[in-house]
């Protein structure tokens, strides 16, 4: 199964400040697996997409079955919101994935304060 955790700010201040993206959904065997190349294309599509056009560098971590980023904090106001609408549009995306293939996704969502 692939778990995601998002974490945001707060209930308040629901600014996303990390996220987490870890396991293997094993709905097919390794290289067809349709809904594991689903969740690496958004979520690594996502970090490049945010590299390229809000021009912030995301301290990411990878490797097989594993993401995790860090959202850096004093970036501009206006390269934050791009920032943060990406980030949003990788959960709607991620949660299209969920929605049809819930066995093998799964979504957390918590506040750090």
């Amino acid at each position: 199964m692939i778990t995601v955790t998002i974490a945001r700010q707060s209930a308040a201040d629901r600014r996303i400040v990390s996220f987490a993206i870890e396991g293997h959904a094993k709905f097919a065997n390794p290289g067809k697996d349709i809904v594991c190349a689903g969740v690496s294309a958004v979520s690594v599509g996502t970090v490049n997409a945010i590299e390229a056009l809000a021009g912030v560098e995301l301290p990411a971590s990878m490797k097989s079955g594993w993401l995790r980023s860090e959202i850096p904090a004093g970036a501009d106001a206006d390269s934050d919101a791009k920032t943060q609408l990406l980030l949003e549009g990788m959960i709607v995306m991620l949660e299209s994935i969920a929605a049809s293939y819930g066995k093998f996704v799964v979504i957390h969502q918590q506040f750090r304060q």
